[in-house]
């Protein structure tokens, strides 16, 4: 495992392990300097692992994980966008992170588009803003394209703002042999 690949998966780690953004902090506290209104991020002062705002940074995050609730965005999103934030806020220009995400298993729905999400749920896709959202910001969003045939979905139901990739697998064995840090969420 590469040092990229351990910070990448430490910050993300320790996201996850700080809880709902808001929750009894003072306003303010929460920042979003390149992707507003999600994957809210601080950064305490004296904080090590910082990363540099010369370099560029590859990862490819793994995304599989359901919807917490039929009405919320998807956590493994949200914390795409709050790595996000947290290298911008730690000054690395939003254009020298090459971050990719690949999507499958009970994640699968999500990408979805609007119609096709109403048809098969009976409600809006929650999904839809930061997915666009990480889309402005450069990030390639995709999905496997067995898992949508594991879940009797087609690529004319997918979200034109996702591409239909050959599979999970392969994408992860290409773009871990380019450089790129994996990151399993």
């Amino acid at each position: 495992m590469t040092l990229r690949s351990i910070v990448l998966t430490a910050v993300t780690i320790g996201l996850t392990a700080a809880g709902a953004a808001g929750a009894s902090q003072p306003t303010g506290f929460w920042q979003y300097p390149a992707i507003k209104g999600y994957g809210p991020e601080h950064i305490w002062p004296g904080v090590v692992a910082r990363p540099h705002a010369g370099t560029t940074y590859k990862a490819l995050f793994d995304l599989t994980q359901g919807k917490a609730a039929a009405d919320k965005v998807n956590p493994g999103l949200d914390h795409i966008a709050r790595t996000i934030n947290i290298f911008a806020g730690a000054g690395v220009p939003v254009r020298q992170l090459k971050f990719k995400v690949i999507i499958h298993g009970p994640a699968t729905p999500l990408v979805l588009s609007a119609a096709a999400y109403q048809a098969k749920f009976g409600h809006p896709n929650p999904n839809l803003a930061v997915i666009a959202a990480l889309r402005k910001a450069g990030v390639n969003l995709m999905v496997c394209g067995n898992a949508l045939g594991d879940m009797h979905l087609t690529p004319g139901e997918v979200n034109p703002d996702i591409h239909v990739a050959l599979s999970a697998l392969s994408t992860v064995i290409i773009l871990q042999n380019q450089g790129y840090a994996l990151v399993r969420m």
